[in-house]
């Protein structure tokens, strides 16, 4: 029965790092564009623009698997950041000091930094590409000196 599931892993993956990073850049276009009810927020404003654009850039990064390790990262600290500076000077438990979706987003990018991006990914294809370019070269190299 578990080899079923362990065969689905990379396309599980895949698709919990789509719904995480497409959430956190919902939530940054919400922020950002007074889009579905948010706050419109003045260019510059220290630090919620810059982690609105931390959540649209990198959330759409991660949806689409591209540089979804760097992105995920910084994702994750962005969210520690808020999750140490807004919410818990208010108490240490996040549900008294509404910082559930800063604690929950923090840890599932942190765990995308060491899991990786998953089968579907456009990080996959230009892996693969770099992979099929060097094996080329590896064969071309290893072929004998074909004599003028």
């Amino acid at each position: 029965m578990f080899t079923h599931l362990n065969r689905a892993q990379p396309y599980t993956l895949a698709l919990f790092r789509f719904v995480i990073g497409f959430l956190f850049a919902c939530h940054g276009a919400t922020s950002l564009f007074h889009a579905m009810g948010g706050g419109n927020i003045p260019a510059g404003t220290w630090p919620v623009w810059y982690a609105a654009m931390i959540q649209l850039v990198g959330g759409t990064l991660v949806a689409l698997g591209l540089g979804t390790r760097i992105a995920a990262l910084i994702c994750s600290g962005s969210m520690a950041y808020a999750y140490f500076n807004v919410h818990q000077p208010e108490s240490l438990y996040p549900a008294q000091n509404g910082g559930e979706a800063s604690a929950l987003f923090c840890w599932a990018f942190l765990l995308l930094v060491f899991t990786g991006p998953g089968a579907v990914a456009v990080d996959r294809l230009f892996s693969s590409r770099a992979a099929t370019a060097h094996e080329e070269r590896a064969a071309r190299e290893k072929a004998p000196a074909v004599p003028a």
